[in-house]
C-alpha cells in the first residue's frame, strides 16, 4: 500500500479536529481557573484573526470586503464566537469540561430542529429518531441529581445549551449570507469583530483584566495552545478537511470531540465519570449519528 502525501495531510487533519478540538473544552477549564471569561476569549481571537490574517495575505488571498458581507461578519462572530464560545467558557467554571463538552454534542439536533422551523424542511424517519434519542440522552444527562446539587451549576447546564443555539443558528445563517468568498478570510473578519466585542463585553462585567507576565504557567499553556492549535491549526484542518472528503466523514468529529473531553478532564481535572453519564453520552452519540447520516446541508462543527 502506497501512502501519499495527500493521506497524511488527511490523517493528520483528521487528528486535528479528533483530539485538539476535544481537548479545547479541557483548555477553557484551566483558563478560567484563573482568568475571567470573555477576557480570555477576547485575547484569544483577537490573536488568532491577526495570524490568520497573516497566513491569508502570505497566500496571496484578497482581504478585500464589502460593507454588507462585514456586517455579516460579526452577526457570525457573534453568534459562533461571542455567544457561542464566549458565554460557553463562562459556564465552564460551573460545569464540568466532558459535561459541557456532551451538551455541546446536540448541535447537529438544535440544527436540524432550526431548519425545520426556519425552512419548513421535513424530517425524515431516520432524522427523527436521532431527535427523539438526543432528547433522551440530553434528559439522562442533565436528570443526574449529583450534578444538579447548586444553582450554579443548573445555570451552566442552561447557558451552554443556548450557546449551542446560538451556534447552530449561526451554521444555519452562514449558509445563506453573503460572505467573503474565501473561508479563510471570512473566519479572520469573524474572529476580529468577536475580540472587539468580547473586549467590551469584558470591559462592561467589570472583569479584571491580567497580563500575562501574572499568570500561571498552566494558564499561559493553556490559552497558547487554545489560540495556535484549537483556533489556526484546527480550523485550518476543518476546512482543509470540507474540500478532501465528504462532509459526512468530517462531521464525525461530533462523536470524537466528547470522549476525549470526557477522557481528559476525568485524568487531568479529577471530573467525575459516573455511569448515568456514560449511558446519556452513548445515546446522545447514537442520535447524533442517525441526524449527521441524513443530513446534507454543510454546516459547522463546535469547536471550542
Amino acid at each position: 500500500m502506497i501512502i501519499t502525501k495527500k493521506s497524511v495531510l488527511i490523517i493528520l487533519a483528521f487528528f486535528s479536529i479528533y483530539i485538539i478540538w476535544g481537548s479545547t473544552y479541557l483548555l477553557n477549564k484551566i483558563a478560567v481557573t484563573e482568568l475571567p471569561p470573555f477576557f480570555v476569549a477576547s485575547i484569544r481571537f483577537t490573536i488568532a484573526s491577526a495570524l490568520v490574517f497573516t497566513i491569508a495575505k502570505l497566500m496571496g488571498l484578497s482581504l478585500k470586503i464589502t460593507k454588507k458581507q462585514f456586517l455579516n461578519c460579526i452577526i457570525a462572530g457573534f453568534l459562533f464566537l461571542v455567544y457561542g464560545n464566549g458565554v460557553f467558557i463562562w459556564a465552564l467554571r460551573y460545569v464540568d469540561s466532558g459535561f459541557a463538552a456532551l451538551e455541546a454534542s446536540t448541535q447537529p439536533l438544535f440544527v436540524l430542529l432550526l431548519m425545520r422551523l426556519v425552512d419548513g424542511k421535513k424530517m425524515q424517519k431516520k432524522s427523527l429518531i436521532g431527535v427523539a434519542l438526543g432528547i433522551f440522552g440530553m434528559y439522562l444527562l442533565v436528570s443526574q441529581k449529583t450534578l444538579t446539587t447548586s444553582n450554579e451549576t443548573l445555570l451552566g447546564m442552561f447557558m451552554i445549551l443556548t450557546c449551542v443555539l446560538a451556534w447552530s443558528y449561526g451554521s444555519v445563517f452562514v449558509a445563506k449570507a453573503d460572505l467573503p468568498k474565501n473561508f479563510f478570510v471570512s473566519t479572520a473578519y469573524q474572529m476580529i469583530s468577536a475580540g472587539v466585542l468580547l473586549a467590551i463585553f469584558s470591559a462592561t462585567c467589570n472583569e479584571t483584566w491580567v497580563i500575562p507576565t501574572q499568570w500561571s504557567v498552566k494558564v499561559k499553556w493553556a490559552v497558547t495552545l487554545l489560540i495556535v492549535f484549537g483556533g489556526v491549526v484546527a480550523f485550518t484542518a476543518f476546512n482543509y478537511l470540507l474540500k478532501e472528503v465528504s462532509t459526512e466523514k468530517v462531521s464525525t468529529s461530533a462523536y470524537v470531540n466528547p470522549i476525549i473531553a470526557i477522557i481528559l478532564g476525568w485524568f487531568i481535572l479529577d471530573e467525575e465519570v459516573t455511569l448515568q453519564t456514560g449511558i446519556a453520552a452513548l445515546v446522545l452519540l447514537t442520535g447524533v449519528y442517525f441526524i449527521t447520516t441524513r443530513k446534507k446541508i454543510k454546516t459547522r462543527v463546535i469547536g471550542n
